[in-house]
């Protein structure tokens, strides 16, 4: 399976918020021996969000939303949703009861009593309007739901909000809950070393014969121009299947001393 992440907002395309998601959910996936596939960057915009998960919808993957499911004119994503899935948007009878649960805490916190037909509390009834059929995503931070629907083969998207506090507790539990029958399934190595002073064109024809020798591995090549205290360097490595991965690096070592190659293990 693979899984994607959607990251939706022009305060991050325009910098002036630094996305934290994509790192944090890459950590989260390693955590658990699973791995990003892909990652993508909209702006506030519904054409392209709707484009964007019309494409999605039409996969298997297991994707991750965050952000835009508020419900202030900036906020897209469950319009979005429904529009790609040809669903209407409907209010979801659990979102509505933690809705309610949320304003009543509020109310309480400030010493009186939630009014649930006040103006800015229906407004906030939005906030658990989804496309018909998805299921709910628990937020512990402050109730408010995001929320999941299902598509393909075993694909199923999962939107929760753009605030971190919130939005990586939300990711964790769909991991935990929903996906836990696929921790640590993959076994992968990794196994690298740093190569001074070649280029890559160069290793390229011995980096194209191990993967052709060894198809369940990936060979790495990040080459770094150096700074004030490492030479240009290469970092060459190989990963993927460990019984293969061990042998496909002797491979690598050995074509490395052909060249007469520095290197040593990273």
């Amino acid at each position: 399976m693979a899984f994607g992440l959607i990251i939706i907002g022009d305060e991050i395309l325009s910098g002036k918020r630094v996305d934290k998601h994509f790192p944090k959910v890459v950590e989260l996936l390693n955590a658990r021996g699973l791995q990003l596939s892909w990652a993508e960057y909209a702006g506030d915009d519904r054409a392209r969000i709707t484009s964007v998960l019309e494409r999605v919808f039409k996969s298997d993957d297991i994707v991750f939303s965050c952000g835009g499911i508020g419900a202030t004119p900036d906020d897209h994503t469950r319009q979005c949703a429904a529009a790609a899935l040809k669903m209407p948007l409907v209010l979801h009878p659990e979102a509505k009861l933690k809705i309610e649960e949320r304003i009543a805490d509020v109310a309480r916190e400030a010493g009186k009593e939630p009014d649930f037909n006040a103006a800015d509390n229906a407004h906030r009834m939005k906030m658990g309007e989804f496309p018909q059929g998805a299921s709910i995503i628990p937020n512990p931070y402050n109730k408010i739901p995001g929320f999941s629907v299902e598509y393909g083969v075993g694909g199923a998207a999962y939107f929760v909000p753009g605030f971190p506090v919130m939005a990586w507790p939300m990711i964790e539990w769909v991991l935990d809950t929903k996906y836990s029958h696929l921790f640590q399934t993959v076994p992968r190595l990794e196994k690298a070393v740093l190569v001074y002073e070649q280029a890559e064109s160069t290793l390229t024809p011995l980096m194209e014969a191990i993967e052709a020798e060894y198809p369940l591995v990936k060979v790495f090549s990040l080459p770094s121009v150096g700074d004030a205290n490492t030479r240009r360097h290469i970092e060459l490595g190989v990963k993927g299947a460990p019984d293969q991965v061990e042998a496909a690096y002797l491979k690598m070592l050995a074509g490395l001393d052909r060249f007469n190659a520095e290197y040593q293990p990273v």
